[in-house]
Protein backbone atom coordinates (compact mmCIF):
# COMPACT_ATOMS: atom_id res chain seq x y z
CA UNK A 1 0.00 0.00 0.00
CA UNK A 2 2.64 2.05 0.75
CA UNK A 3 4.15 1.99 -3.15
CA UNK A 4 0.66 2.89 -4.27
CA UNK A 5 0.65 6.09 -2.13
CA UNK A 6 4.56 7.29 -2.67
CA UNK A 7 3.83 8.07 -6.56
CA UNK A 8 0.80 10.14 -6.15
CA UNK A 9 2.68 11.95 -3.41
CA UNK A 10 5.63 12.64 -5.36
CA UNK A 11 3.49 13.86 -8.03
CA UNK A 12 1.70 16.52 -5.30
CA UNK A 13 5.72 17.24 -4.63
CA UNK A 14 6.57 18.00 -7.69
CA UNK A 15 4.11 20.51 -8.47
CA UNK A 16 4.97 21.51 -4.54
CA UNK A 17 8.60 22.48 -5.79
CA UNK A 18 10.55 19.34 -6.26
CA UNK A 19 11.89 19.47 -9.58
CA UNK A 20 12.42 15.81 -10.37
CA UNK A 21 9.83 12.99 -11.33
CA UNK A 22 10.27 9.13 -12.51
CA UNK A 23 10.45 8.66 -16.25
CA UNK A 24 8.12 7.64 -17.88
CA UNK A 25 5.38 9.33 -15.08
CA UNK A 26 2.09 10.80 -15.67
CA UNK A 27 0.25 12.62 -12.82
CA UNK A 28 -3.36 11.44 -13.37
CA UNK A 29 -6.49 11.97 -10.71
CA UNK A 30 -6.08 7.94 -9.07
CA UNK A 31 -9.66 6.30 -10.19
CA UNK A 32 -9.01 4.03 -6.92
CA UNK A 33 -10.18 5.58 -3.60
CA UNK A 34 -9.05 2.45 -2.02
CA UNK A 35 -5.20 3.08 -3.08
CA UNK A 36 -5.18 6.95 -2.14
CA UNK A 37 -4.48 7.72 0.83
CA UNK A 38 -3.98 11.41 1.40
CA UNK A 39 -1.55 11.26 4.24
CA UNK A 40 1.23 13.30 2.76
CA UNK A 41 2.40 14.61 6.40
CA UNK A 42 3.29 11.26 7.52
CA UNK A 43 5.90 10.70 4.46
CA UNK A 44 6.77 13.76 3.55
CA UNK A 45 9.95 14.07 5.27
CA UNK A 46 10.43 10.85 3.67
CA UNK A 47 9.92 11.75 0.12
CA UNK A 48 12.04 15.45 0.30
CA UNK A 49 15.54 13.02 1.13
CA UNK A 50 14.53 10.56 -1.42
CA UNK A 51 13.76 13.73 -3.92
CA UNK A 52 17.34 15.28 -3.19
CA UNK A 53 18.99 11.82 -3.16
CA UNK A 54 17.08 10.67 -7.02
CA UNK A 55 18.28 14.70 -7.97
CA UNK A 56 21.80 14.56 -6.96
CA UNK A 57 22.29 10.58 -8.66
CA UNK A 58 20.67 12.03 -11.70
CA UNK A 59 22.93 14.88 -12.42
CA UNK A 60 25.71 12.99 -10.93
CA UNK A 61 24.62 10.45 -14.56
CA UNK A 62 24.09 13.54 -16.38
CA UNK A 63 26.73 15.31 -16.32
CA UNK A 64 29.07 13.40 -18.13
CA UNK A 65 26.73 12.47 -20.78
CA UNK A 66 26.05 16.61 -20.85
CA UNK A 67 29.92 17.67 -20.45
CA UNK A 68 30.45 14.60 -23.50
CA UNK A 69 27.23 16.01 -25.96
CA UNK A 70 28.34 19.25 -25.81
CA UNK A 71 31.83 18.42 -26.86
CA UNK A 72 30.23 16.62 -29.73
CA UNK A 73 28.40 19.44 -31.22
CA UNK A 74 31.73 21.92 -30.23
CA UNK A 75 33.76 19.55 -32.66
CA UNK A 76 30.72 18.84 -35.29
CA UNK A 77 30.84 22.88 -35.13
CA UNK A 78 34.28 22.86 -35.52
CA UNK A 79 34.67 20.79 -38.90
CA UNK A 80 31.24 22.83 -40.28
CA UNK A 81 33.24 25.81 -40.24
CA UNK A 82 36.49 24.32 -41.45
CA UNK A 83 34.55 23.10 -44.42
CA UNK A 84 32.53 26.20 -44.96
CA UNK A 85 35.75 28.33 -45.55
CA UNK A 86 37.36 25.92 -47.15
CA UNK A 87 34.66 26.00 -50.04
CA UNK A 88 34.58 29.98 -49.74
CA UNK A 89 38.18 29.65 -50.26
CA UNK A 90 38.11 27.24 -53.50
CA UNK A 91 35.65 29.24 -54.99
CA UNK A 92 38.12 32.37 -54.40
CA UNK A 93 39.96 30.82 -56.68
CA UNK A 94 38.10 30.33 -59.22
CA UNK A 95 37.39 33.84 -59.30
CA UNK A 96 41.03 34.48 -59.11
CA UNK A 97 42.08 32.41 -61.87
CA UNK A 98 39.24 34.40 -63.98
CA UNK A 99 40.92 37.57 -63.09
CA UNK A 100 37.98 38.59 -60.76
CA UNK A 101 39.44 41.21 -58.11
CA UNK A 102 37.25 40.14 -55.36
CA UNK A 103 38.46 36.97 -55.59
CA UNK A 104 41.73 37.63 -53.77
CA UNK A 105 40.10 39.72 -50.69
CA UNK A 106 37.45 36.64 -50.21
CA UNK A 107 40.42 34.24 -50.33
CA UNK A 108 41.95 36.16 -47.67
CA UNK A 109 38.74 36.39 -45.17
CA UNK A 110 38.50 32.68 -45.98
CA UNK A 111 41.90 31.49 -45.18
CA UNK A 112 41.28 33.72 -42.11
CA UNK A 113 38.38 31.80 -40.84
CA UNK A 114 40.25 29.17 -41.10
CA UNK A 115 43.14 30.33 -38.71
CA UNK A 116 40.30 30.77 -36.38
CA UNK A 117 38.80 27.79 -36.46
CA UNK A 118 42.37 26.21 -36.04
CA UNK A 119 42.94 28.25 -32.58
CA UNK A 120 39.45 27.72 -31.31
CA UNK A 121 39.96 23.73 -32.28
CA UNK A 122 43.16 23.67 -29.82
CA UNK A 123 40.39 24.99 -27.09
CA UNK A 124 38.49 21.61 -26.59
CA UNK A 125 39.95 18.20 -25.66
CA UNK A 126 40.50 15.62 -28.74
CA UNK A 127 39.68 18.27 -31.34
CA UNK A 128 41.37 16.49 -34.51
CA UNK A 129 43.42 19.46 -35.45
CA UNK A 130 45.47 16.93 -38.02
CA UNK A 131 41.84 16.57 -40.02
CA UNK A 132 41.79 20.78 -40.23
CA UNK A 133 45.30 20.92 -40.88
CA UNK A 134 44.99 18.64 -43.95
CA UNK A 135 42.35 21.01 -45.62
CA UNK A 136 45.51 23.37 -45.71
CA UNK A 137 47.40 20.55 -47.62
CA UNK A 138 44.61 20.23 -49.96
CA UNK A 139 44.53 24.14 -50.53
CA UNK A 140 48.12 24.80 -50.60
CA UNK A 141 48.37 22.29 -53.77
CA UNK A 142 45.71 23.63 -55.55
CA UNK A 143 47.42 26.86 -55.33
CA UNK A 144 51.07 25.17 -56.65
CA UNK A 145 49.00 23.31 -59.05
CA UNK A 146 47.13 26.89 -60.22
CA UNK A 147 50.39 28.52 -60.09
CA UNK A 148 52.29 26.09 -62.50
CA UNK A 149 49.43 26.23 -64.87
CA UNK A 150 49.49 29.96 -65.12
CA UNK A 151 53.36 30.17 -65.14
CA UNK A 152 53.63 27.51 -67.96
CA UNK A 153 51.60 29.45 -70.62
CA UNK A 154 54.02 32.31 -69.83
CA UNK A 155 55.36 33.47 -73.38
CA UNK A 156 54.07 31.10 -74.88
CA UNK A 157 51.84 32.78 -77.03
CA UNK A 158 48.58 31.01 -76.90
CA UNK A 159 47.77 29.59 -73.56
CA UNK A 160 45.49 26.65 -72.75
CA UNK A 161 44.21 24.94 -69.13
CA UNK A 162 42.02 22.67 -68.31
CA UNK A 163 39.08 25.19 -67.99
CA UNK A 164 40.07 27.20 -65.02
CA UNK A 165 36.64 28.77 -65.74
CA UNK A 166 34.73 26.51 -63.61
CA UNK A 167 35.73 22.61 -63.24
CA UNK A 168 36.28 20.33 -60.73
CA UNK A 169 35.21 22.39 -57.40
CA UNK A 170 32.55 23.79 -58.73
CA UNK A 171 30.44 27.00 -56.58
CA UNK A 172 27.17 25.43 -55.94
CA UNK A 173 25.15 28.64 -57.45
CA UNK A 174 27.06 27.44 -60.80
CA UNK A 175 25.72 23.65 -60.54
CA UNK A 176 22.60 22.75 -62.20
CA UNK A 177 22.20 19.83 -60.03
CA UNK A 178 22.00 22.23 -57.18
CA UNK A 179 18.72 23.70 -58.07
CA UNK A 180 17.45 20.59 -59.73
CA UNK A 181 17.28 17.88 -56.47
CA UNK A 182 18.34 17.94 -53.26
CA UNK A 183 20.28 15.18 -53.72
CA UNK A 184 21.73 16.36 -57.03
CA UNK A 185 21.32 13.18 -58.73
CA UNK A 186 18.22 14.28 -61.23
CA UNK A 187 20.89 16.12 -63.49
CA UNK A 188 23.67 13.86 -63.71
CA UNK A 189 20.82 11.02 -64.97
CA UNK A 190 19.81 13.40 -67.77
CA UNK A 191 23.20 13.82 -69.19
CA UNK A 192 24.20 10.10 -68.47
CA UNK A 193 20.82 8.40 -69.09
CA UNK A 194 19.07 10.33 -71.72
CA UNK A 195 20.58 9.50 -75.49
CA UNK A 196 19.14 12.57 -76.58
CA UNK A 197 21.82 14.59 -74.33
CA UNK A 198 24.63 12.11 -75.29
CA UNK A 199 23.66 12.70 -78.92
CA UNK A 200 24.13 16.57 -77.79
CA UNK A 201 27.48 16.19 -76.21
CA UNK A 202 29.21 14.27 -79.10
CA UNK A 203 28.17 17.54 -81.35
CA UNK A 204 29.71 19.86 -79.20
CA UNK A 205 32.95 17.94 -79.01
CA UNK A 206 33.17 17.30 -82.50
CA UNK A 207 31.16 18.97 -85.56
CA UNK A 208 30.39 22.56 -83.20
CA UNK A 209 33.86 22.23 -80.93
CA UNK A 210 35.07 25.12 -82.10
CA UNK A 211 31.51 27.10 -81.58
CA UNK A 212 31.33 25.78 -77.97
CA UNK A 213 35.31 26.98 -77.25
CA UNK A 214 34.51 30.48 -79.10
CA UNK A 215 31.70 30.77 -76.93
CA UNK A 216 33.62 29.81 -73.64
CA UNK A 217 35.89 32.57 -74.82
CA UNK A 218 33.63 35.38 -75.49
CA UNK A 219 31.61 34.45 -72.32
CA UNK A 220 34.85 34.66 -70.17
CA UNK A 221 34.93 38.45 -71.24
CA UNK A 222 31.13 39.26 -70.35
CA UNK A 223 30.92 36.84 -67.02
CA UNK A 224 31.32 39.79 -64.98
CA UNK A 225 27.75 41.52 -66.52
CA UNK A 226 26.25 38.40 -67.05
CA UNK A 227 26.51 35.81 -64.31
CA UNK A 228 25.37 37.63 -61.23
CA UNK A 229 21.84 38.14 -62.75
CA UNK A 230 21.47 34.52 -62.48
CA UNK A 231 23.70 34.04 -58.97
CA UNK A 232 21.50 36.66 -57.51
CA UNK A 233 18.43 34.79 -58.83
CA UNK A 234 19.54 31.34 -57.57
CA UNK A 235 20.01 30.53 -60.98
CA UNK A 236 22.73 28.18 -62.13
CA UNK A 237 25.30 29.77 -63.89
CA UNK A 238 25.99 27.09 -66.49
CA UNK A 239 22.42 27.05 -67.77
CA UNK A 240 23.14 30.89 -69.01
CA UNK A 241 26.28 29.56 -70.54
CA UNK A 242 24.29 26.25 -72.41
CA UNK A 243 21.67 29.03 -73.67
CA UNK A 244 23.83 31.82 -74.77
CA UNK A 245 26.48 29.26 -76.65
CA UNK A 246 23.55 27.71 -78.21
CA UNK A 247 21.92 30.97 -79.59
CA UNK A 248 24.47 32.95 -80.06
CA UNK A 249 27.82 31.62 -79.49
CA UNK A 250 28.70 34.84 -78.10
CA UNK A 251 27.89 37.20 -80.38
CA UNK A 252 26.19 40.03 -79.23
CA UNK A 253 25.18 41.44 -82.35
CA UNK A 254 24.00 38.14 -84.01
CA UNK A 255 20.56 38.30 -85.19
CA UNK A 256 17.87 35.89 -86.57
CA UNK A 257 15.52 36.09 -89.73
CA UNK A 258 12.99 35.60 -86.80
CA UNK A 259 14.01 38.98 -85.32
CA UNK A 260 15.49 38.08 -82.17
CA UNK A 261 18.98 39.92 -81.54
CA UNK A 262 21.46 39.83 -78.92
CA UNK A 263 23.28 37.43 -76.78
CA UNK A 264 20.58 35.69 -75.56
CA UNK A 265 18.31 36.48 -78.77
CA UNK A 266 15.10 38.36 -76.96
CA UNK A 267 12.06 38.83 -79.64
CA UNK A 268 11.27 41.83 -79.97
CA UNK A 269 7.66 41.22 -77.67
CA UNK A 270 9.79 39.18 -75.07
CA UNK A 271 12.43 41.60 -74.47
CA UNK A 272 9.68 45.15 -74.21
CA UNK A 273 8.23 42.56 -71.15
CA UNK A 274 11.61 42.41 -69.47
CA UNK A 275 12.59 46.34 -70.50
CA UNK A 276 14.54 45.61 -73.14
CA UNK A 277 14.42 47.25 -76.83
CA UNK A 278 15.02 51.07 -78.11
CA UNK A 279 16.67 52.86 -75.11
CA UNK A 280 15.64 56.38 -77.17
CA UNK A 281 19.26 57.25 -78.15
CA UNK A 282 19.33 54.57 -81.30
CA UNK A 283 20.24 51.55 -79.47
CA UNK A 284 18.34 48.15 -78.84
CA UNK A 285 19.27 47.02 -75.47
CA UNK A 286 18.77 43.23 -76.16
CA UNK A 287 22.45 44.09 -77.67
CA UNK A 288 23.67 44.38 -73.85
CA UNK A 289 24.99 41.83 -72.44
CA UNK A 290 24.27 42.62 -68.46
CA UNK A 291 20.45 43.82 -69.17
CA UNK A 292 20.05 40.88 -71.55
CA UNK A 293 20.55 38.75 -68.79
CA UNK A 294 18.65 40.50 -65.77
CA UNK A 295 15.69 39.80 -68.86
CA UNK A 296 16.86 35.78 -68.82
CA UNK A 297 17.26 35.56 -65.36
CA UNK A 298 13.77 37.01 -64.91
CA UNK A 299 12.17 35.51 -67.67
CA UNK A 300 13.33 31.72 -66.00
CA UNK A 301 12.21 32.61 -62.60
CA UNK A 302 8.54 33.41 -64.39
CA UNK A 303 9.17 29.76 -66.04
CA UNK A 304 10.10 28.29 -62.83
CA UNK A 305 6.90 29.71 -60.83
CA UNK A 306 4.75 27.10 -63.73
CA UNK A 307 7.36 24.33 -64.16
CA UNK A 308 8.70 24.36 -60.89
CA UNK A 309 12.13 22.68 -60.79
CA UNK A 310 11.55 21.25 -64.77
CA UNK A 311 14.35 22.88 -66.83
CA UNK A 312 13.98 21.29 -69.97
CA UNK A 313 9.74 23.24 -70.51
CA UNK A 314 11.99 26.44 -69.33
CA UNK A 315 14.37 25.54 -72.09
CA UNK A 316 11.17 24.50 -74.49
CA UNK A 317 9.45 27.66 -73.43
CA UNK A 318 12.99 30.17 -74.35
CA UNK A 319 12.90 28.44 -78.01
CA UNK A 320 9.24 28.27 -78.61
CA UNK A 321 7.07 30.25 -76.38
CA UNK A 322 6.09 29.78 -73.09
CA UNK A 323 2.37 29.91 -74.53
CA UNK A 324 3.11 26.37 -76.06
CA UNK A 325 5.30 25.02 -72.96
CA UNK A 326 2.26 25.93 -70.90
CA UNK A 327 -0.75 24.42 -72.74
CA UNK A 328 1.59 21.28 -73.47
CA UNK A 329 2.34 21.28 -69.62
CA UNK A 330 -1.42 21.46 -68.46
CA UNK A 331 -2.36 18.73 -70.83
CA UNK A 332 -0.37 16.19 -69.82
CA UNK A 333 -1.34 16.77 -66.49
CA UNK A 334 2.68 17.89 -65.75
CA UNK A 335 4.61 15.04 -67.46
CA UNK A 336 7.90 15.08 -67.98
CA UNK A 337 9.47 16.70 -71.10
CA UNK A 338 11.03 13.27 -72.13
CA UNK A 339 7.58 11.41 -72.12
CA UNK A 340 6.59 10.13 -75.55
CA UNK A 341 3.41 12.84 -75.79
CA UNK A 342 4.44 15.63 -74.56
CA UNK A 343 7.66 15.77 -76.80
CA UNK A 344 5.66 14.80 -79.81
CA UNK A 345 3.78 18.19 -79.43
CA UNK A 346 6.96 20.44 -79.83
CA UNK A 347 8.16 21.42 -82.81
CA UNK A 348 11.41 19.61 -84.20
CA UNK A 349 13.82 23.15 -83.41
CA UNK A 350 12.94 22.57 -79.23
CA UNK A 351 13.53 18.95 -79.83
CA UNK A 352 17.18 20.05 -80.37
CA UNK A 353 17.24 22.98 -78.78
CA UNK A 354 16.68 21.62 -75.22
CA UNK A 355 18.91 18.74 -75.18
CA UNK A 356 21.98 20.71 -76.64
CA UNK A 357 21.70 23.81 -74.06
CA UNK A 358 21.80 20.96 -71.25
CA UNK A 359 24.67 19.35 -73.10
CA UNK A 360 26.77 22.29 -73.40
CA UNK A 361 25.84 23.04 -69.64
CA UNK A 362 27.43 20.14 -68.68
CA UNK A 363 30.50 20.31 -70.92
CA UNK A 364 30.81 24.02 -68.91
CA UNK A 365 31.00 22.27 -65.72
CA UNK A 366 32.79 19.13 -66.72
CA UNK A 367 35.06 19.81 -69.54
CA UNK A 368 38.20 17.16 -68.42
CA UNK A 369 36.13 14.10 -68.49
CA UNK A 370 35.65 14.67 -72.32
CA UNK A 371 39.38 16.16 -72.68
CA UNK A 372 38.25 19.53 -73.34
CA UNK A 373 40.50 22.44 -72.98
CA UNK A 374 39.35 26.17 -72.83
CA UNK A 375 41.91 28.89 -73.74
CA UNK A 376 42.66 31.39 -71.02
CA UNK A 377 41.98 34.74 -71.29
CA UNK A 378 43.05 38.20 -69.29
CA UNK A 379 39.36 38.99 -69.37
CA UNK A 380 40.07 41.12 -66.10
CA UNK A 381 37.44 43.92 -66.77
CA UNK A 382 39.23 48.20 -67.33
CA UNK A 383 38.00 50.89 -69.47
CA UNK A 384 40.24 53.48 -71.10
CA UNK A 385 39.48 56.81 -72.76
CA UNK A 386 39.88 57.66 -76.22
CA UNK A 387 42.49 59.67 -76.81
CA UNK A 388 41.08 60.79 -80.88
CA UNK A 389 38.16 59.82 -83.09
CA UNK A 390 38.35 56.22 -83.99
CA UNK A 391 36.68 52.90 -84.57
CA UNK A 392 36.57 49.45 -83.57
CA UNK A 393 38.41 48.38 -87.04
CA UNK A 394 41.06 50.92 -86.22
CA UNK A 395 41.57 49.70 -82.57
CA UNK A 396 41.43 46.46 -83.50
CA UNK A 397 44.55 46.94 -85.66
CA UNK A 398 46.40 48.60 -83.52
CA UNK A 399 45.90 46.93 -80.27
CA UNK A 400 46.59 43.52 -81.89
CA UNK A 401 46.61 40.22 -80.72
CA UNK A 402 47.94 40.89 -77.67
CA UNK A 403 49.35 37.15 -77.19
CA UNK A 404 45.93 35.85 -78.28
CA UNK A 405 44.62 33.83 -81.12
CA UNK A 406 42.31 36.29 -82.75
CA UNK A 407 42.77 39.42 -81.33
CA UNK A 408 40.62 41.47 -79.53
CA UNK A 409 37.87 42.70 -82.24
CA UNK A 410 34.77 40.05 -80.86
CA UNK A 411 35.68 41.33 -77.01
CA UNK A 412 35.54 44.96 -78.28
CA UNK A 413 32.01 44.44 -80.34
CA UNK A 414 30.74 42.57 -76.94
CA UNK A 415 31.85 45.04 -74.68
CA UNK A 416 30.81 48.17 -76.51
CA UNK A 417 27.85 46.88 -78.13
CA UNK A 418 26.46 50.31 -78.97
CA UNK A 419 28.65 51.11 -81.33
CA UNK A 420 29.08 49.25 -85.02
CA UNK A 421 32.63 48.07 -85.77
CA UNK A 422 33.22 50.85 -88.76
CA UNK A 423 31.58 53.71 -86.71
CA UNK A 424 33.62 56.95 -85.83
CA UNK A 425 33.85 56.77 -82.34
CA UNK A 426 34.63 60.27 -80.89
CA UNK A 427 37.43 61.49 -78.99
CA UNK A 428 36.79 61.25 -74.54
CA UNK A 429 34.87 58.16 -75.04
CA UNK A 430 35.11 55.93 -72.48
CA UNK A 431 35.40 52.25 -73.89
CA UNK A 432 34.82 48.95 -72.12
CA UNK A 433 37.62 46.32 -72.36
CA UNK A 434 40.34 44.79 -69.99
CA UNK A 435 43.33 45.83 -68.22
CA UNK A 436 45.60 44.45 -71.46
CA UNK A 437 43.49 46.14 -73.68
CA UNK A 438 44.10 49.38 -72.16
CA UNK A 439 47.60 48.63 -71.65
CA UNK A 440 47.95 47.90 -75.24
CA UNK A 441 45.79 51.31 -76.69
CA UNK A 442 48.12 53.39 -74.85
CA UNK A 443 51.10 51.38 -76.00
CA UNK A 444 50.40 51.56 -79.53
CA UNK A 445 47.20 53.90 -80.28
CA UNK A 446 47.81 56.75 -79.33
CA UNK A 447 50.37 57.83 -81.51
CA UNK A 448 53.32 56.27 -83.32
CA UNK A 449 53.40 54.03 -86.41
CA UNK A 450 51.03 51.48 -85.58
CA UNK A 451 48.92 53.95 -84.81
CA UNK A 452 49.17 55.77 -88.43
CA UNK A 453 49.45 52.41 -89.82
CA UNK A 454 45.66 51.28 -88.75
CA UNK A 455 44.29 54.73 -89.17
CA UNK A 456 45.66 54.47 -93.08
CA UNK A 457 43.95 51.39 -93.22
CA UNK A 458 40.21 51.95 -92.03
CA UNK A 459 40.45 54.85 -94.22
CA UNK A 460 41.60 53.25 -97.56
CA UNK A 461 38.93 53.46 -100.23
CA UNK A 462 38.72 50.91 -102.52
CA UNK A 463 37.32 52.91 -105.46
CA UNK A 464 39.97 54.83 -105.21
CA UNK A 465 42.14 52.48 -106.76
CA UNK A 466 40.22 52.66 -110.23
CA UNK A 467 41.35 55.02 -112.46
CA UNK A 468 39.52 56.61 -115.26
CA UNK A 469 41.83 57.97 -118.43
CA UNK A 470 38.58 58.15 -120.67
CA UNK A 471 37.42 56.09 -124.00
CA UNK A 472 40.15 54.48 -126.32
CA UNK A 473 39.67 55.99 -129.62
CA UNK A 474 40.82 53.09 -132.24
CA UNK A 475 43.23 54.24 -135.79
CA UNK A 476 41.73 53.98 -139.12
CA UNK A 477 44.33 54.20 -141.02
CA UNK A 478 48.10 54.90 -141.34
CA UNK A 479 49.71 58.40 -140.33
CA UNK A 480 52.13 59.49 -143.29
CA UNK A 481 51.95 63.01 -142.80
CA UNK A 482 54.02 65.34 -140.56
CA UNK A 483 50.98 66.19 -138.45
CA UNK A 484 49.67 62.42 -138.24
CA UNK A 485 47.16 62.45 -140.71
CA UNK A 486 45.96 60.15 -143.50
CA UNK A 487 46.84 61.82 -147.21
CA UNK A 488 44.43 61.38 -149.99
CA UNK A 489 45.64 60.77 -153.54
CA UNK A 490 45.54 64.17 -154.28
CA UNK A 491 48.18 65.09 -151.22
CA UNK A 492 45.28 66.79 -149.36
CA UNK A 493 44.64 65.38 -145.94
CA UNK A 494 41.65 63.61 -145.51
CA UNK A 495 39.05 64.51 -143.45
CA UNK A 496 38.93 62.74 -139.91
CA UNK A 497 35.87 61.01 -139.19
CA UNK A 498 33.88 62.81 -136.38
CA UNK A 499 34.73 61.68 -132.86
CA UNK A 500 31.30 60.32 -131.09
CA UNK A 501 30.08 62.40 -128.39
CA UNK A 502 30.89 61.80 -125.31
CA UNK A 503 28.04 59.80 -122.99
CA UNK A 504 26.88 61.93 -120.39
CA UNK A 505 27.48 60.91 -117.20
CA UNK A 506 24.36 59.89 -114.64
CA UNK A 507 23.99 62.32 -112.37
CA UNK A 508 24.86 61.36 -108.67
CA UNK A 509 21.75 60.53 -106.68
CA UNK A 510 20.89 63.22 -104.27
CA UNK A 511 19.10 60.68 -101.93
CA UNK A 512 19.82 57.45 -100.16
CA UNK A 513 17.33 55.06 -98.61
CA UNK A 514 18.84 53.15 -95.17
CA UNK A 515 18.84 49.20 -96.27
CA UNK A 516 19.52 46.76 -92.79
CA UNK A 517 23.13 46.41 -91.62
CA UNK A 518 24.33 49.86 -93.47
CA UNK A 519 25.50 52.79 -91.12
CA UNK A 520 26.50 56.01 -92.02
CA UNK A 521 29.94 55.40 -92.33
CA UNK A 522 29.04 53.11 -94.82
CA UNK A 523 26.73 55.10 -96.85
CA UNK A 524 29.60 57.87 -96.66
CA UNK A 525 32.09 54.99 -98.07
CA UNK A 526 29.48 54.03 -101.02
CA UNK A 527 29.09 58.19 -102.06
CA UNK A 528 32.70 59.73 -101.42
CA UNK A 529 31.18 61.65 -98.82
CA UNK A 530 32.62 63.85 -96.08
CA UNK A 531 31.20 61.94 -92.83
CA UNK A 532 30.42 65.26 -90.85
CA UNK A 533 28.90 66.94 -93.57
CA UNK A 534 26.52 64.40 -94.51
CA UNK A 535 25.70 64.01 -90.75
CA UNK A 536 24.94 67.66 -90.32
CA UNK A 537 22.46 67.41 -93.41
CA UNK A 538 20.51 64.84 -92.15
CA UNK A 539 20.92 65.87 -88.10
CA UNK A 540 22.26 63.28 -86.80
CA UNK A 541 24.08 63.31 -83.18
CA UNK A 542 28.26 62.38 -82.76
CA UNK A 543 29.48 59.66 -81.64
CA UNK A 544 26.97 57.41 -82.86
CA UNK A 545 25.31 59.04 -86.20
CA UNK A 546 22.72 56.74 -85.81
CA UNK A 547 20.27 55.99 -88.47
CA UNK A 548 17.54 53.40 -88.81
CA UNK A 549 16.41 51.57 -91.58
CA UNK A 550 13.99 52.50 -94.04
CA UNK A 551 15.49 56.60 -93.09
CA UNK A 552 15.76 58.73 -96.25
CA UNK A 553 19.09 60.49 -96.46
CA UNK A 554 20.36 63.46 -98.03
CA UNK A 555 23.43 63.14 -100.22
CA UNK A 556 24.88 66.14 -99.17
CA UNK A 557 28.61 67.30 -99.37
CA UNK A 558 29.08 63.64 -101.50
CA UNK A 559 31.31 63.54 -104.89
CA UNK A 560 29.34 63.09 -108.07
Amino acid sequence: MAMYRLWPDICSMTSAGCPWRPPGLTCRPLLSPVLFMPSFSVVSGALRALCVSVLVFSAALAAPAQAQSKRERDLEAIKTRMATAEGRYREALVKVGNNDPAGVDESNLALEDMEDVIADCLKIKGCPVSTLLASYKRLLKADVDARAAGDSAEDGGEAFVESELPTGNVPRSAEAAALLSADGQRFVNMVKMNPAVQAGIRRWLTDMRVSLVQSHENYQYMRHLMSPAFQRSGLPEALLFGIMAKESTGRVHVGSRAGAVGPLQFMPATGRRFGLGPDGTGFDTRYDPRMSADAAASYLNERFAEFGNNIELWLAAYNGGEGRALRVYRSSGGRSFWDEDVYAQFPAETKDYVPMVIAAAWLYLHPKEYGLSFPKVDAKPATFRLAKPASIYELTICIGNGGTRDGFMRALRNLNPRYEADQWIAAGTVMNGTVKMAGLYNRYCIDGTRAELARQLVSSDPRSAIVRIGPIEPATGTATGEDGTVPTEGGAPAAQAPRPEPKKQARAPRQHRVTRGETLMSIARRYDCELAELARANKLKAPRYAVRLGQQLKLQGCGG
